[in-house]
């Protein structure tokens, strides 16, 4: 579980419950079934429209992915192909056939694969390339979606907002109903407001970054497995494969290497 998710999450909440005691309100008052039908109901049915039905049943799982996930650290990435490089430096890379089953990425498996079958590295490169930018579009996919549901949160709040000054302003007869009246429209602006900025905007923001953390991964590991593929030396694949990290992260691998 991704615990900076989960934290940010609770502090969110914590932070807009407290707003309301703090400033004399109830949250229960809040709650107005026909607000949330309103602001949920009509964003879950323009998302629909505008994605593929088989899109928008899988959001669940891709949102799941911010608080369910295994973070991969580089340095433990680069620790293991420059093993994997040692090994077919010392034995051949056919050697690296009988390693699969220590290699810990489906991503290492098919590149040293194609490499052990003696593919052409132009070819592997392309076909890793490839497979990277169908990842990228299936986050941006996903990022997407989340995107377009912040946008519709707030305007179907503000639909429900007129519809309720509609119906107020319709029943004037009854001065004293007028301000509970008022308050009940402005819920659903308040519903749209806080869907669009405690869920769908943070967590498309988190989707984004999840996207990064995974494209440099995967990066090290074509970069790892072409320069296995063309025999390098493994200090050469360990200099190559450390220019993708940050310069503190760099030397922190470096002293530990040398430790």
């Amino acid at each position: 579980m991704d615990i900076g998710t989960v934290i940010g999450v609770i502090v969110a909440v914590v932070a807009v419950l407290l707003g309301i005691i703090l400033g004399g309100g109830s949250p229960a008052a809040l709650f107005d079934p026909t607000s949330v039908l309103v602001v949920l109901g009509g964003t879950i049915g323009a998302t629909v429209m505008a994605f593929p039905l088989g899109r928008v049943l899988k959001l669940h799982t891709v949102i799941m992915k911010t608080f369910f996930v295994k973070v991969t650290d580089p340095s433990v990435v680069i620790v293991d192909l420059v093993k994997f490089a040692e090994i077919a430096r010392r034995e051949g890379i056919l050697a690296l056939e009988n390693h699969v089953e220590e290699m810990n990425d489906e991503f290492i498996v098919r590149g040293v694969k194609m490499a052990v079958d003696g593919t052409d590295p132009e070819l592997i490169q392309q076909i890793m390339d490839t497979e990277l930018e169908a990842l990228q579009d299936r986050h941006a996919q996903a990022k997407s979606m989340l995107d377009t549901m912040g946008r519709y949160c707030p305007a179907f709040g503000m639909i429900g907002t007129l519809l309720g000054l509609i119906f107020m302003l319709s029943n004037m007869d009854d001065p004293s109903a007028i301000g509970p009246g008022m308050a009940v429209a402005l819920i659903t602006t308040l519903y749209g407001a806080m869907v669009a900025n405690m869920f769908t905007g943070p967590i498309g923001d988190r989707l984004a970054a999840r996207d990064a953390e995974e494209v440099l991964i995967k990066t090290i590991i074509a970069a790892g497995v072409m320069a296995i593929q063309s025999g390098d030396n493994p200090r050469v694949v360990e200099s190559k494969l450390l220019t993708y990290l940050p310069p503190a992260q760099r030397v922190a691998f470096e002293k530990k290497e040398a430790a």
